[in-house]
């Protein structure tokens, strides 16, 4: 039996009600005075009761007291977006039989190519972050929105305005208009503080039906590899998250701000169980990040990594399977300057044990451009220690350029620049000396619905000459509407034009 994974939230008013379905084996977010606005004291020791928590200057907090306190920070958004269909794919199958054309006339036909547009409303839930209106959020509850309405937990109708979006990691900054008085934002926690079996509270707005309020224990940490987004180090809770809750907070017993809920695992699209939460460590550099910049800017190490099996471990003949193994260093690159070498195996990073290649990676990601960090690392049987500093993450790393499924036209396609090994895979004759072959073309993307598929050489995108995957990543972001693609399959070449 195949497992489903639901995000959380998007739950669809529209034609079709909507439960967001990802498939487990294909199936992702300030200002200086954010922090300081937000930070509170940590408790340092914890009732060994799971209904109370003991809090500064007050014992026995129940958590209808948490409750009570956290959900004026708790909001419901909806958001329209205008989907747009070709007449060619609402055409019903048989409007494409001979007969039936023959039967009806040609003149038919033209109505039925005509493209539709239809609006669809998502709803989500929200948590206000900052007293001047700042709202995290999940990327996929507002994405492509046209317009965000957020209705606050006293009833008050304001509209929202996109500060920045990461679909990496599911999460998206919102900032309320109108600068609007009396909010009452949510203070940060410290996720790595949480012990499996902490009690925590989940709050958000399922099946649109209102603020809900549910609790739960922390059932695992670290979930990664779910293929949920690219960025993953998931809280597990059995806290019941249901569609609708996508974007909500999950709260520790001091009244904080643990987790973004994003997705639920899923046979049904119901709960059962098995919830997921952005924990808040990655949260803050993300929000940070996009409030900043508008972008979120992540570190770069510049090494090919994978986790340390024990069939490797013997084989390379090491004493232990601890820590994660350097597959390839990038020429150029930070750790290719420290020194750093293939078959490297990176134990440790600012003084914290590494346990897979995935906790790596986003604690590289989570530093960001500039960060100095310390890894200790073994090679063959000698400890080492580098101590560099990190770049930032390219858009193309290794002659590979993915854009992701949000960046208009092109989103979910990915490709790679020329080489021999895939002239050889694909037959690409030496003739042809520059452009890009695409690797993958994600389900119901525009690239895949204009026709492109794995395999095909892309040789002009708006009439410029594409020469290396980095160079496609970079006319991408820059490209707006339709965009035209020279593209050559199967001995010759075809225009293809993209819409969004």
């Amino acid at each position: 039996m195949r497992r489903r994974l639901f995000f959380a939230g998007g739950l669809s008013t529209g034609p079709a009600l909507l439960a967001l379905l990802v498939w487990s084996n294909a199936c992702s977010h300030q200002r200086a005075g954010l922090e300081s606005e937000t930070r509170t004291q940590v408790p340092d020791l914890f009732v060994p009761y799971p209904a109370f928590a003991q809090t500064r200057g007050r014992t026995n907090v129940s958590i209808a007291d948490i409750a009570e306190q956290s959900l004026p920070a708790v909001v419901n958004i909806s958001s329209t977006k205008v989907i747009r269909q070709d007449g060619e794919e609402m055409r019903a199958p048989f409007f494409n039989d001979p007969f039936f054309r023959r039967y009806f006339g040609d003149e038919f036909f033209p109505f039925h190519d005509v493209p539709r547009e239809r609006r669809e409303r998502s709803l989500g839930s929200g948590v206000i972050v900052g007293s001047d209106g700042t709202v995290l959020t999940n990327n996929h509850v507002v994405e492509r929105a046209e317009r965000i309405r957020v209705t606050l937990a006293d009833k008050r109708e304001l509209d929202a305005k996109i500060i920045g979006t990461d679909p990496k990691s599911d999460l998206a900054v919102l900032k309320l208009a109108g600068a609007p008085r009396n909010l009452r934002p949510l203070p940060f926690g410290d996720s790595n503080r949480l012990r499996l079996g902490d009690v925590v509270i989940a709050i958000g707005n399922p099946f649109g039906v209102g603020q809900t309020v549910t609790m739960g224990i922390v059932s695992a940490k670290g979930r990664a590899n779910m293929g949920i987004v690219d960025y993953e180090d998931f809280i597990q809770t059995d806290a019941a998250i249901n569609p609708g809750n996508s974007g909500g907070a999950l709260i520790n017993m001091a009244g904080e701000l643990v987790g973004i809920n994003t997705a639920i695992l899923s046979r049904t699209g119901g709960y059962q169980g098995i919830g997921f939460a952005i924990p808040s460590n990655m949260v803050r550099p993300i929000v940070e990040s996009l409030t900043r910049h508008g972008k979120v800017i992540r570190g770069w190490l510049g090494v090919a990594i994978q986790d340390l099996t024990e069939e490797l471990s013997r084989a390379m003949g090491l004493k232990s399977t601890r820590g994660v193994l350097v597959g390839d260093v990038a020429s150029g690159s930070p750790a290719d300057r420290a020194g750093m070498r293939r078959g490297d195996v990176v134990v440790k990073i600012n003084g914290e044990e590494v346990d897979s290649a995935s906790r790596l990676r986003n604690v590289v990601a989570a530093a960001g451009k500039g960060a100095k960090v310390k890894l200790e690392t073994m090679r063959g049987h000698r400890r080492r220690t580098f101590e560099l500093e990190l770049g930032e993450l390219p858009t193309a790393i290794g002659g590979q350029a993915r854009i992701d499924k949000g960046d208009g036209s092109l989103g979910g396609l990915t490709v790679a620049s020329l080489s021999p090994m895939l002239r050889d895979k694909y037959r690409i004759p030496e003739r042809l000396a520059q452009g890009v072959v695409v690797q993958a073309v994600a389900s119901e993307s525009p690239a895949s619905r204009a026709g492109l598929r794995e395999g095909d050489v892309i040789l002009e995108l708006n009439r410029e000459t594409v020469t290396s995957a980095e160079q496609f990543a970079k006319l991408s972001e820059t490209a707006r509407g339709r965009i035209l693609l020279l593209v050559y399959r199967d001995g010759h070449t075809v225009y293809l034009l993209l819409g969004r």
